[in-house]
Formats: structure tokens, C-alpha cells, sequence
């Protein structure tokens, strides 16, 4: 890492109040309180997962300009569904912004359905800030968020209508903010909306903090995810405050604490480790570099636009990599009474490479034993 550059996170100096930018959100496609179990989906059975789970993770894939590793990065991801030495991963969840600018149906096709063609397993997904956007220039008018329901919260899973002759068929989500079951880990999935530093309504943080709950009762790891890093120390977006508050709030209400946070939004890569007072310790994650044509560079500490997160000297960026694409690969798995998470940062070289290269490993020890059973 470079010495000159910020180790803690930072907010942006100048912040323009967008909160007038909100948008409705859509009627859940399921039932309260908007779970859906690995079992439900086609292709994948819970047995399998019992001991042991693979699966990628991937932000800001989409990219209405010109990207020349969106399309690589999606080939990374789908041969290493085919690499038989190592753990096949069971799925990808996708941290957000799945397409550019605005959610457009017409826009899935080139941005993500085309790219992920071959990627042959589920795909499951939160929102970013642009798949809930809307194009006010639209000849054909739509509501928010509208085309992601179609792609990942539809009521059963058939053809999707602006799919081009795409073999992928539609996720049944039964929200855009939910829970995926699964017997090793809980993913408690927030959607943030569309302003730059995230929103999250008083009825969706209560749904969070009932799953908090829930999921504390059980024998899984906890991974949190939404698009907006509450974490970063770069210089397009920063941190952001509202997302922090909301969560560190919904912990110490519920003494439930996640294994880990996952987000996406800033274009980069970034493993930050924060100390609670409790002597917990949480990873949050940042893996935005999904293929948008630009990176996001982390702040040198004389860059003039940012400031250090003040009041919060508890979080520590332990690695980072803002100069190149790439994806996460995650396994979980159950060693005996204990649950233990390793994750694998991958990353492309560069127009003339597209051969992924492991970047950054970690591990991250559940605190949630296995034995533990109150149902």
C-alpha cells in the first residue's frame, strides 16, 4: 500500500444535500418478513452447503460507457464455476449498481444479461443507487427499480421478458431488502436508494433489526450487505455517515453483531477492520471494481476534498487495491464446532491479462458456534 495514502477511512469535505432524490419503493414481491431459502432455488440444495459453501461477491458490474473489463470480469467469474481443484462457488450475490445510469429494462441486456451469460449458477442481488434511478428522458415511462424486480424479485422464476433470447431465468427475491437462507450464513441484503450516501426508511430499519434478532438465534454466520460503503477512504465518495449511524445503532440495540459487512459503490477494493467497545471486531468490505469504466482512487492524505472520519479512530484499513478490477471469493465453512470464513480477493492485471490473480486473503472466525441450536 502506498505510505502516503489515508490507512481510515474519510467523508468528503463538500456533501450537496440529494435527499429530495428519494424514490418510492416498489411493493415486496413476497411474503413478511422476506426470506428465501437456498432450498427455493432452482439448482440448489441446502444438503450440499451443510459443511461447506463457495460463492462470489461483486459490486458495480455495469457500465453505460465503454468498459473494457466488465466483460472479462464476468468471464473470471464464470471459469471459476468450472475450476474443479478448487471450491465451486454456489452463486453470486451482487452487491449493486447491476446496470448504468438509470435501471433501465433495455439496458440489461448489454450491461448484464449478455455479460453473464455463461455464468451458470444463481445470481442473487441487492440494489445500487443507479438500478433504482430513474431516466426522466425514458420514451417509455417506469417506476423504480421496475426492471431489477423483473431480473431478481419475481413472484416465480421464468423467462425474463427483455432478455434477448438470454438463457437466465428470474430470481425470486421476495423484496429489495431481504434475507437469503442458508445452513452455514444468513445474508441480511439493505437497499440504501439512490442518494450518494444512502437512505434507508424507519420500516426497513426495523425489518433489520428483526433479522438481527433472528439471526442471532441461530447457528450461521451473519453477512450484511448494502451497496453504500459505510466505510472508505476514497476520494469520489467517502463514507457515509447515514449508513454507519443506522447500523452501529441496530447492533447496540439488538447486541447482535454481523461476521461481516459487504459493499459495493465506491469502485474499488477495501478491507477495513473495526474495534467496537465490546471487543468485537467486524470486517467491512468494500468490492465495487465490478467492471464500471472508472476506478476510484483512496485519498493521499493532503488530498484537499476530504477529511478523516473524525470521532471513529476504531476503524483501520488493512488492505486495498484502487488500481485494478476485480471480485471476491467467498467460503464458509464449518470446522467442528466452530463456523469459519475465509475470503479471497481477486483481481485483472490489465487489458493485455486477463488472468484473475489472488490479491488479498483473510479470515474471519464466526462468533456463533455451530452447536448452537435454539429453534
Amino acid at each position: 500500500m502506498n505510505d502516503a495514502k489515508y490507512r481510515f477511512p474519510v467523508i468528503l469535505r463538500q456533501v450537496t444535500d440529494d435527499s429530495a432524490n428519494f424514490k418510492p419503493l416498489p411493493k415486496p414481491t413476497g411474503a413478511y418478513p422476506y426470506r428465501l431459502n437456498i432450498d427455493n432455488v432452482p439448482g440448489l440444495n441446502a444438503e450440499d452447503f451443510r459443511d461447506r459453501m463457495a460463492f462470489h461477491m461483486v459490486g458495480d458490474t455495469g457500465s453505460a460507457r465503454q468498459s473494457f473489463f466488465q466483460e472479462p470480469i464476468a468471464s473470471a467469474l464464470s471459469r471459476q464455476l468450472d475450476d474443479t481443484e478448487r471450491a465451486t462457488p454456489a452463486f453470486l450475490y451482487h452487491l449493486g449498481d447491476i446496470v448504468y445510469n438509470h435501471g433501465e429494462a433495455k439496458e440489461y441486456p448489454a450491461q448484464f444479461l449478455g455479460p453473464y451469460r455463461n455464468y451458470h449458477a444463481p445470481i442473487f442481488a441487492i440494489p445500487g443507487n443507479h438500478d433504482g434511478d430513474i431516466n426522466p428522458e425514458s420514451a417509455d415511462p417506469y417506476e423504480s427499480l421496475d426492471a431489477f424486480l423483473e431480473v431478481f424479485c419475481d413472484s416465480q422464476s421464468r423467462p425474463i421478458s427483455f432478455a434477448v433470447e438470454n438463457p437466465r431465468m428470474s430470481m425470486t427475491q421476495p423484496n429489495v431488502y431481504w434475507t437469503l437462507l442458508t445452513p452455514l450464513a444468513r445474508f441480511i441484503g439493505l437497499y440504501a436508494n439512490v442518494t450518494k450516501f444512502g437512505t434507508i426508511t424507519d420500516e426497513q430499519r426495523t425489518w433489520f433489526i428483526e433479522e438481527l434478532i433472528e439471526a442471532g438465534r441461530h447457528a450461521q454466520a451473519i453477512i450484511v450487505c448494502v451497496h453504500h460503503a459505510p466505510y472508505s477512504a476514497d476520494t469520489n465518495h467517502g463514507s457515509s455517515q447515514q449508513t454507519i449511524d443506522l447500523l452501529d445503532a441496530a447492533f447496540e440495540i439488538t447486541g447482535v453483531y454481523p461476521d461481516l459487512v459487504c459493499s459495493g459503490h465506491v469502485h474499488n477494493y477495501q478491507r477495513f477492520s473495526k474495534q467496537y467497545s465490546n471487543d468485537i471486531q467486524v470486517p467491512y468490505i468494500v468490492a465495487g471494481a465490478g467492471g464500471y469504466a472508472d476506478l476510484h482512487s483512496v485519498a493521499l492524505e493532503n488530498a484537499p476534498d476530504v477529511s478523516p472520519l473524525t470521532g471513529d479512530d476504531s476503524v483501520a484499513l488493512a488492505a486495498y487495491c484502487d488500481d485494478r478490477f476485480g471480485f471476491l471469493k467467498m467460503n464458509i465453512q464449518k470446522i467442528g464446532a466452530e463456523i469459519q470464513i475465509a475470503g479471497e480477493y481477486y483481481t485483472l492485471q490489465d487489458e493485455d491479462n486477463f488472468q484473475p490473480v489472488l490479491y488479498d486473503r483473510f479470515e474471519i472466525p464466526c462468533r456463533r458456534s455451530a452447536q448452537l441450536n435454539l429453534d
